[in-house]
């Protein structure tokens, strides 16, 4: 897709313009068939100038927002009266067809509700679900690199057998548009991998994902995500959100338990220069902003969430994202994979829906 156009949403996040702008030049000064559509508050899109190179200026359009969504605010007084909001006309830029994606570090519920009501589902598709990357041993976690595509990370805490099955569907197709294979492997997290193990919940879906011509390979558990033995993991948004928190602490405990280590005197601070190469590369596989960006996946248009406080190199991360979905046309792909696998599930799927 040329000319890959991407609205921001400016003022959303703990820090608004000022990683957003940053992150918005940086991403322009390494893509150069991208178009960014600047959605903020007056103030806010004054410094537009100050950070964008003056040669990139060309491929920046600016829409003014009188109204900012606080990150504390409930997703239903937002979609009522925050309409003018830089997170509403960001979501409105891509209905109209004037951008091909957004990018927000927003109120989560608040972009996911907003985003429900102006883009509407896709065919076939219940309700949308949070997907995003984690690093694991055989790769760094983002397009492409091996990581795991984990879905849904907390957008619908209490799920049917059916949406975990759309949920797999719409993860393999994103796992293959990004990372050109064409039939990445999926599976459900549970407690174990042997068929008996989990919920009902978990037993039906895996019997509804069965029925489908995806290349389901059964349960897997919470350590073999990291292992990078599956290319797509499925589970409901409350199994999913506590597994990325969990991950994101243990991530921090390991840098802390490191940095504490290493400053135990002066034997400890040499080991660590020594050692500075492998820890150097070590933090580059766990920095969350080389992870940063969730997709909000089943949406009739590309919506990727960035992390709150997120910083610069994160948030550019985030919008690298959004176009790399687009450049591969994410919802057309979404679109015919969602009907075909829709067509090719077998009886077997209203027999576990209705039970």
């Amino acid at each position: 897709m040329p000319n890959v156009r991407i609205a921001i949403d400016v003022d959303g996040g703990d820090h608004g313009a000022a990683v957003t702008l940053p992150a918005a030049a940086l991403f322009l000064s390494k893509r150069a068939d991208a178009h960014l559509v600047l959605v903020g508050l007056e103030s806010s899109l004054a410094l537009v100038n100050k950070h964008v190179n003056v040669a990139n200026l060309v491929r920046v359009t600016s829409v003014t927002a009188t109204e900012v969504v606080g990150m504390d605010e409930s997703p239903a007084i937002t979609l009522k009266n925050k309409k003018n909001s830089s997170l509403r006309l960001a979501l409105n830029a891509v209905k109209d067809g004037r951008a091909d994606a957004c990018v927000s570090a927003g109120n989560t519920g608040a972009l996911m509700a907003t985003a429900r009501f102006v883009l509407k589902t896709l065919p076939g598709i219940d309700r949308p679900a949070i997907a995003g990357f984690f690093p694991t041993h055989t790769g760094h976690g983002r397009e492409g690199d091996g990581g795991a595509l984990v879905l849904d990370l907390g957008a619908n805490v209490d799920c049917t057998a059916e949406h975990l099955r759309q949920f797999a569907i719409m993860g393999a197709a994103l796992s293959s548009a990004l990372t050109g294979n064409a039939r990445p492997t999926v599976a459900l997290l549970n407690i174990g991998e042997e068929e008996i193990k989990g919920n009902e919940l978990v037993k039906s879906a895996a019997e509804l994902i069965r029925a489908t011509d995806l290349n389901f390979v059964g349960n897997v558990e919470g350590t073999d995500v990291f292992r990078g033995t599956v290319d797509v993991v499925v589970c409901d948004g409350f199994v999913g959100n506590v597994a990325l928190k969990s991950a994101e602490g243990i991530a921090n405990l390991m840098s802390q338990m490191l940095r504490e280590e290493f400053s135990r005197g002066p034997l400890a601070k040499m080991s660590a220069a020594v050692a500075y190469p492998v820890l150097r590369r070590f933090k580059a596989r766990m920095d969350p902003s080389q992870h940063n960006g969730a997709t909000l996946l089943g949406l009739r248009g590309i919506v990727v969430k960035s992390h709150g406080g997120a910083d610069v190199a994160g948030f550019a991360t985030a919008i690298e994202r959004a176009y790399e979905e687009a450049r591969h046309d994410l919802i057309a792909e979404l679109t015919e994979r969602v009907a075909a696998l829709n067509i090719n599930t077998s009886p077997i799927t209203a027999k576990v829906v209705n039970s």
